[in-house]
């Protein structure tokens, strides 16, 4: 994370109003967005989702009562996540407006300061059966085809040049449909795509998905988007699994289970590697693993086991 070097002169900036993502990539004068540029300017940014949210709540009500109405159609759905949930700010409104509830919400972010904010808003709107953690959209730690219906909301977004991998994740962890809100590139002017090719904006996921030959029940504008010149796409992709799994969490490098060991700690017991719940909130990036191979090991045990004897 050689970024992070960087912080605190990224707050000073910040605090002026600068735009941190292009500070960032002027480090080492790329073009395109990396994640720790799109981590460190998500988190610093934390709190402003919720604070536009209370201003503009009849809008957000309105955005999400659309995609519920998408979801509300389709059949059986006992799992739903948001990819990129930020502060939960659609999920929390989704939740309201679907006339049929999940029994599983998931809902993940590469920033944990997001997701703290995000747990905050959905204990305000009375939902507690939410399983928030942090995770990179690239590697998520769920298995194949274990969620019902996997969506995102501008969260692919800061990814341009990435539209492939990021469809072939997503497509992953999908078991039937996957919903896309997302700019529009083919449906914008011209001002609009200079505008999202000069922030680094995917601008290709429906070509790709079209290539990737996936399924795809729906590609319009959306019915509701908050800023003309990054207009709200939707792209639906259906799926129909050959198999399914379950929506446990799992080692996002080995995708082997799980389990809490305590409060602060997830273990798997096949790759060894732990990682960190902070308050509440697991830590599941790849960065986050630490290699534990003894964790569940007893010492004093182990020192009868190899008949070891200290004195002293």
């Amino acid at each position: 994370m050689e970024k992070f070097k960087h912080l605190q002169k990224i707050k000073d900036l910040y605090a002026k109003g600068g735009n941190i993502i292009q500070y960032l990539k002027t480090i080492n004068n790329t073009e395109t967005n990396s994640i720790q540029d799109i981590l460190i300017s998500y988190d610093f940014q934390s709190g402003t989702y919720i604070q536009n949210f209370s201003k503009n709540q009849e809008y957000a009500n309105k955005y999400s009562k659309a995609l519920a109405n998408i979801i509300d159609k389709i059949e059986n759905v006992e799992s739903i996540i948001e990819v990129g949930v930020g502060e939960a700010t659609t999920l929390c409104t989704l939740i309201n407006n679907l006339e049929n509830k999940p029994t599983k919400i998931l809902g993940f972010d590469i920033s944990w300061s997001r997701v703290k904010f995000a747990n905050g808003l959905l204990k305000d709107f009375g939902i507690n059966n939410a399983n928030m953690f942090t995770a990179n959209l690239f590697e998520i730690p769920l298995l194949d085809n274990s969620i019902d219906v996997v969506y995102t909301s501008h969260s692919i977004e800061p990814n341009g040049g990435r539209e492939e991998e990021a469809l072939k994740e997503l497509y992953r962890i999908t078991k039937k449909y996957l919903i896309l809100l997302e700019p529009s590139y083919e449906f914008s002017n011209d001002e609009a795509r200079a505008r999202m090719k000069s922030h680094g904006y995917v601008t290709e996921l429906y070509e790709t998905a079209k290539k990737l030959n996936y399924k795809i029940a729906a590609h319009r504008l959306y019915d509701y988007s908050s800023n003309p010149l990054n207009p709200t796409g939707l792209l639906i992709i259906e799926k129909k699994a050959s198999f399914s799994n379950n929506s446990n969490l799992v080692c996002p490098i080995s995708h082997t289970e799980l389990i809490k060991q305590n409060e602060s700690i997830l273990y798997s017991r096949d790759s060894f590697l732990a990682y960190p719940i902070l308050d509440n909130i697991p830590c599941l990036l790849k960065e986050n693993s630490i290699l534990a191979t003894h964790l569940l090991t007893d010492y004093d045990n182990y020192k009868k086991e190899h008949n070891i004897v200290i004195e002293h």
